[in-house]
């Protein structure tokens, strides 16, 4: 199950970087089914599990934050191996029920920040923002612009999703429109992978989004847990594969492919959490 995790959040099969946090650290409870000779070898296998889940996506702070939180919660907690495995699905359920708690209260207090009849702009795929919007749309209807987010697509799951809600008006867009469609909207909803200082990370083109809205005069709202809002984590930029861009072979051209990109958050009007409204 662990290796299967890892190999799945590599080809990023699992778009929400909250579901991904969920993901690996429910993986760990595989370690409760081996066998161990010591307390020592049970603490190596899990600081070597937890390792590997974590490289598999350096970029993810809710992934980082959930494996180390992990170690610091059962590292060094007991003396036998049992009391260990004891720990670690204690950890395990806890630190799933955080993060789920997380996500729900960011996207009940992000609901609340909806307009009766508004229309906004959307990019990417965020579980959280999703919730938001379904919780929003059963007392108005609402307007929806949401861009494909290439080279993956991944605003075409959220694109899919918002036609099922009888409220929801979706309109998908490309990634270069978004300048066109802008001034019609009431602001740009989208979620995040983490705040760190002063830089918010997200699915490339966030930042000529947000850019083009500030320059349009449309505000900004962000939507994550509070747990993504980070002071002490080294973002690593994941490079996807070129074949996600050109399928055929591209002799003497350099296909770039970043995951993310980085916006300052001056741009942003208001980032909502778990916590409550900030505005910036």
């Amino acid at each position: 199950m662990i290796d299967e995790t890892i190999e799945e959040i590599r080809e990023m099969q699992t778009h929400s970087s909250s579901v991904v946090a969920i993901k690996a650290t429910r993986a760990l409870a595989e370690l409760t089914e081996r066998e161990y000779a010591a307390i020592d070898d049970f603490e190596r296998a899990l600081e070597h599990n937890v390792g590997a889940l974590r490289r598999s996506n350096p970029s993810h702070a809710s992934l980082h934050n959930a494996m180390r939180r992990v170690l610091e919660e059962v590292i060094g907690a007991s003396t036998t191996v049992e009391g260990s495995m004891a720990t670690l699905e204690h950890t395990i359920e806890a630190v799933v029920e955080d993060i789920e708690q997380g996500k729900r209260g960011a996207a009940a207090n992000a609901a609340e920040t909806f307009e009766a009849n508004e229309t906004f702009l959307t990019h990417d795929y965020s579980s959280t923002v999703l919730g938001a919007i379904e919780t929003a749309a059963a007392d108005t209807s609402l307007t929806a612009y949401v861009t494909e987010a290439r080279p993956r697509y991944l605003g075409r799951k959220t694109a899919r999703a918002l036609a099922k809600l009888d409220t929801v008006d979706p309109h998908l867009v490309i990634d270069g429109a978004c300048g066109h469609f802008l001034p019609e909207c009431d602001r740009v909803v989208i979620g995040m992978d983490c705040i760190v200082g002063d830089t918010l990370y997200n699915r490339i083109g966030t930042f000529p989004l947000v850019t083009t809205a500030k320059q349009v005069g449309v505000p900004v709202t962000v939507v994550g847990s509070s747990t993504k809002l980070i002071d002490e984590f080294r973002f690593e930029n994941e490079v996807r594969p070129a074949t996600e861009v050109m399928l055929e072979p591209a002799e003497g051209i350099t296909v770039e492919n970043p995951a993310y990109d980085a916006t300052p958050v001056d741009l942003i009007d208001e980032v909502v959490t778990d916590e409550g409204v900030r505005e910036l």
